[in-house]
């Protein structure tokens, strides 16, 4: 909303300084301090009226080192999270981008689903909380409603590489391509409809969904949201429900939602700068650029919550935030295709998420074979086996950040690494 304010006063009244709105990194910086400075201040008050409403975390008693001192703690403070990231956004965004109306209905509608298995859990008094079959439905409505809208709005293009062959201008001292007066352009004049994404580790990078339809013959492109919007659900709900399975020491996936929105921001930024994407040689994406507005409030309303949620945490986010967490990481990256990075980026989610798989799957099996069921770890999710075997709470969270961090940077140097 500022964004168009000061437009309107930057063209009509020439007021100095008013222009600065124009710039993604001015608007991004503005979006993590205010960000920030909603979760700080409206924090407090927000735990305050969760002790005084009696909205406190029902702990089941899994006989782990200091679980039941939880017993108690506010929890649904995900509203913290979700009110840091939209505010922010209203103000600073074009709101007449179609990947940001995308990340704020992934945002909200995700934050419901989770308020209400919360609102379950606390005041309908059970520990189930909303059925997981609902939990789906909820996550596979978004995947269509993402899928539908990336596969068939005329605003999401992208941009291909132009292949005519370079010539060396004498005069000009310049690279130009044939037919072109853009110095150095690479990418075409025209923006397409594709279902392109980027494939990590490879130097023709770029891969086509629709390929995969192939089979059907001549004209098979044109069925390729059939192959493309279930792609987009299972991601949706994998690493949304990752997310959440995280969710289970204090700051354990605030601060991994952290360190992957960083990243998630600096891809989005070089996908949507025609001279980073150049250099990269990587998809231009036109309009991605203003995502980074989006996840500089992302990561700020993750860090200012940090601020009460790391150990020992004074409320816990619950599915309200952890399910909105997981959801916009997912849709993020799919809108900067660059979901096929996800099992290297998000890789804490992933583990965390194979580690109960395995566990569930292994004990069916060894129990129908030997009559008994056995256990790969001594308890799923990942981070409770190492809790068991006698590290302490914040030793671990500690540890998965840093593994978290190397992930991301690893994530970051594949733009050159191929």
């Amino acid at each position: 909303m500022l964004y168009y304010l000061f437009d309107f006063l930057d063209k009509a009244f020439d007021i100095p300084g008013a222009g600065v709105f124009q710039y993604i990194s001015f608007r991004a910086g503005m979006a993590v301090i205010f960000s920030l400075f909603i979760t700080m201040i409206s924090g407090r008050r927000i735990i305050r009226f969760l002790q005084k409403k009696q909205v406190g975390e029902v702990v089941r008693n899994l006989g782990l080192d200091g679980q039941m001192k939880k017993q108690g703690t506010p929890t649904m403070g995900g509203i913290i999270i979700i009110a840091a990231i939209l505010i922010p956004t209203l103000l600073f965004a074009r709101l007449d981008n179609i990947y940001i109306v995308l990340m704020l209905i992934s945002t909200v509608w995700l934050g419901l689903i989770g308020f209400v298995d919360d609102y379950i859990k606390v005041f309908k008094k059970d520990k189930k909380g909303l059925q997981g079959k609902f939990k789906i439905l909820g996550q596979v409505v978004l995947g269509i409603v993402v899928g539908t809208t990336l596969y068939f709005n005329e605003s999401v293009v992208i941009r291909e590489k132009d292949n005519r062959p370079l010539q060396f201008d004498n005069t000009e001292q310049i690279m130009v391509l044939e037919g072109s007066s853009s110095p150095a352009s690479t990418f075409s004049i025209e923006s397409v409809k594709s279902t392109k994404t980027t494939i990590p580790f490879f130097k023709n990078n770029e891969f086509d969904y629709s390929v995969l339809l192939k089979f059907l013959g001549e004209g098979y492109s044109k069925w390729a949201f059939l192959i493309f919007i279930p792609i987009v659900i299972l991601i949706i709900t994998a690493v949304s429900n990752g997310a959440n399975i995280t969710d289970g020491l204090d700051g354990l996936a605030t601060g991994t939602s952290a360190i992957i929105g960083v990243t998630l921001g600096i891809l989005a930024y070089v996908s949507g700068n025609t001279v980073f994407a150049n250099y990269l040689n990587i998809m231009y994406i036109p309009m991605t650029g203003e995502l980074v507005i989006f996840i500089a409030a992302f990561v700020g309303a993750c860090i200012g919550f940090l601020w009460y949620n790391t150990y020992p945490a004074q409320v816990f986010m619950g599915d309200t935030g952890s399910l909105a967490l997981g959801g916009i990481i997912a849709v993020f990256a799919i809108v900067i295709r660059k979901e096929l990075l996800i099992p290297v980026l998000c890789g804490i989610f992933l583990v965390e998420n194979l580690s109960v798989v395995m566990q569930v799957s292994w004990f069916k099996f060894t129990k129908r074979r030997f009559g008994e069921g056995r256990r790969i770890f001594k308890m799923a999710p990942l981070h409770h086996h190492y809790q068991i075997i006698g590290y302490h709470e914040a030793k671990i969270v500690q540890r998965f950040l840093i593994v978290g961090i190397i992930l991301a940077v690893f994530s970051v140097i594949t733009l050159k690494l191929r």
